[in-house]
């Protein structure tokens, strides 16, 4: 396996550490970009050449079309006072803080069939609710995370489940889509991390477990100080959309403009998936800002504003878009780099049957961690891992072939969900409004907890259930 050695892993940790010490995410990743390239010999122009090959793909014109999208829906709901005026029809309601946290805690499994969509549309319409109930934004950011990719990857019809099911296919005894479909099914219950995350935030919400370490000073400081924001905290989203008025004299048709579009992208997903057997997720969104700007103009509101409404809602995205590029970047840099064989390499000798689906959660948890990428973990684990396990079952089904399938998954997520460098852990800060370090410093408690646990009972599986 090509890997330039632990050089490989300095511009992550270079990245995560200068994150946390500046509270500045993009000036440290810029500085690990230009690091790192200079490490791996790139000379002067590697950075702007690193920014081309990274930039230039597929996968991140998708994530950037895909969150400008949504803030140009969140523009769109907050203009036709959709937003607000759902907003009041639950504060009407007199939710408690812990009904809020609870509304929210449904709504990020609800929509499950996308993990870009759900924190920034959890994060954008509970957000003036979570503020009146002096919930701290670090809070709601959690919740939004918490409950998108570990939703996402335990359901069995959404891209996640496709892309897993498909790494498998051709892998041991796991020749057919069927086989592969069978197995994502058997190995939900296995797929500890993700299940533990979305208990532990309806755990949380409840109060049947109190809030601890930063977040526990956050949730103080909202509820003594009325401050949903520490001093000097930087919100990830541009003023354009926390800051935007609805349309003055239009009625709040909350279902119409809220409703009715949430619903669209579900139908248009979720019938692409069984019909196509792929999510037409973008399609889905660009489908809806149509219908919505068209019927914005009906209800009486001028195209010019609709149109500024739109490019307010692009501007408002951009923050995120410009930490996504750069994530991006770094991921790109420890591909070329070899980081993830880096680490493989160091975990070897510590492969036995029993102790396999512990180190598989282990290993993807810090490839995932360090380049920030759950997808790209299960693209490079998943045809290590599941080889390496039917290895030690004569090519058979077994515990062990489920176990260690779920631990990619579940090893993937939980790195992801620690990881500064995560697209979704960015969109929930996004969506949230919440500085982005301060939700990476409060979310890492619980999310170690909850990877302890998963770490445990993966331990449990080997020594319990795999027979040697």
């Amino acid at each position: 396996m090509e890997t330039m050695g632990f050089i490989s892993i300095i511009p992550a940790i270079l990245s995560i550490v200068l994150s946390f010490v500046t509270k500045n995410t993009i000036v440290s990743l810029v500085i690990a970009c230009i690091t790192g390239t200079l490490l791996a010999g790139k000379g002067i122009m590697g950075f702007p050449t690193l920014l081309k090959e990274s930039l230039g793909t597929t996968s991140f014109s998708w994530v950037m079309l895909l969150n400008t999208f949504i803030g140009i829906l969140v523009a769109y709901f907050q203009k036709t006072g959709a937003i607000q005026g759902f907003s009041q029809k639950v504060h009407d309601k007199k939710l408690s803080r812990k009904g809020a946290q609870l509304l929210a805690w449904i709504l990020g499994i609800f929509i499950y069939f996308s993990d870009s969509f759900s924190p920034l549309f959890v994060g954008s319409t509970m957000r003036s609710i979570t503020d009146k109930a002096k919930i701290s934004r670090e809070k709601l950011a959690y919740i939004a995370d918490s409950t998108s990719a570990p939703v996402s990857v335990l359901m069995p019809i959404t891209g996640w489940a496709a892309y897993l099911m498909g790494l498998a296919v051709g892998v041991g005894s796991i020749a057919t889509q069927e086989d592969a479909s069978t197995l994502f099914l058997k190995a939900i219950p296995f797929n500890f991390y993700a299940l533990f995350a979305v208990i532990f935030v309806g755990l949380i919400a409840t109060g049947i477990v109190p809030d601890f370490g930063p977040m526990k000073k956050a949730e103080n400081r909202a509820m003594e100080e009325g401050k949903v924001l520490r001093d000097g905290a930087t919100p990830l989203i541009g003023k354009e959309l926390t800051e935007m008025e609805a349309y003055p004299g239009i009625k709040p048709r909350v279902f119409l403009n809220f409703i009715l579009p949430v619903l669209m992208i579900i139908s248009i997903a979720i019938g692409t998936y069984i019909s196509m057997k792929s999510a037409k997720t973008m399609e889905a969104f660009l489908f809806v800002l149509i219908f919505m700007s068209i019927s914005m103009m009906i209800q009486g509101i001028p195209f010019k504003e609709v149109m500024n409404t739109l490019t307010d809602g692009v501007k408002g995205a951009v923050p995120a878009v410009m930490l996504l590029a750069l994530a991006y970047s770094v991921n790109e840099l420890s591909t070329q780099m070899g980081t993830a064989n880096y680490i493989i390499s160091l975990t070897e000798d510590f492969l036995t049957p029993r102790m396999l689906p512990a180190i598989i959660f282990l290993v993807s948890a810090i490839m995932a961690f360090a380049t920030g990428s759950s997808w790209g973990t299960f693209a490079i684990c998943m045809p290590i891992a599941l080889p390496l396990a039917f290895s030690f079952t004569n090519n058979q089904m077994s515990t062990l072939i489920i176990a260690s399938f779920a631990s990619v998954a579940g090893g993937g997520v939980f790195g992801d969900h620690c990881s500064p460098l995560s697209d979704t852990t960015v969109l929930s800060s996004t969506g949230a409004a919440s500085d982005h370090i301060d939700h990476v410093k409060t979310q890492l408690p619980y999310a170690l907890v909850c990877g302890t646990f998963a770490l445990i009972a993966y331990l449990m599986v080997g020594f319990i259930l795999v027979k040697v």
